[in-house]
């Protein structure tokens, strides 16, 4: 007696092989349309707010009949370079200094736009004292627990007197998760801070992906390489 061929197995494992295809496909294809949609959308933000600044007659789709999406950016860029490039001469130093003068006359506008320009500077910064380049971690929220947090600069005025000389206070950003624009600012002793190998990069993703997406092992690796290259080799000097 012939026995018949199994036909619901077969036809699981095409079922697995077509899921596993659409998870391989949807795997690729994601990260590229978030991408495209993404840089869309803020090419399409960036655009409303710089066009309409624009008269009409000079638009680009007055000559192409057409409605060019990035061409807000373009102009915005552009703009940026110009000015960045005249504030940096005598006439533009001149007229910032101007304008600064008359905005410290205005109460309130004087309030935010001081409190702006310092994040500005901060955040812009490429000076040593001024750094958002690392990655560390603290204790929060109790002792026990680890967090991801950036280290943003070394404390100073009044909040600086609550550290010692020994152990200053180190400024650091903790952020929340999956949001990493939104978090809270610690000021935290330099001995309680680790920091980490992982770039600024890296740490975001972690964070943004709740601790999915982990950057590469292989420089911890290799430290750890190092370091027990640095122990044998004092061993041996010992010896």
């Amino acid at each position: 007696m012939t026995i018949p061929p199994h036909e619901p197995s077969r036809r699981k494992s095409r079922f697995a092989g077509l899921r596993a295809s659409f998870l391989t496909g949807l795997v690729v294809i994601a990260p590229i349309g978030l991408t495209i949609w993404l840089m869309w959308t803020v090419a399409g933000w960036v655009d409303s707010w710089v066009l309409p600044l624009i008269p009409a007659q000079y638009r680009p789709e007055h000559y192409i009949g057409i409605n060019l999406r990035g061409i807000g950016v373009l102009i915005f860029l552009i703009f940026t370079v110009i000015v960045g490039w005249l504030a940096k001469g005598l006439i533009g130093r001149s007229l910032i200094r101007w304008g600064e003068h008359l905005v410290d006359r205005m109460p309130v506008v004087r309030s935010v736009y001081n409190g702006l320009k310092q994040i500005a500077e901060t955040v812009f910064s490429t000076s040593d004292e001024a750094k958002f380049d690392r990655a560390c971690v603290v204790e929060y929220p109790r002792p026990g627990l680890k967090a991801i947090a950036f280290v943003s600069s070394r404390a100073k005025g009044e909040v600086a007197g609550q550290g010692t000389a020994e152990d200053p206070l180190i400024s650091v950003f903790l952020p929340t998760t999956p949001n990493p624009t939104s978090g809270f600012l610690l000021f935290v002793p330099e001995s309680q801070i680790t920091y980490l190998e992982m770039s600024v990069e890296d740490a975001a993703k972690l964070i943004i992906s709740a601790g999915l997406v982990y950057p590469s092992p292989k420089p911890a690796k290799l430290a750890a390489g190092k370091v027990q290259e640095n122990k044998a080799a004092r061993s041996t000097e010992a010896r």
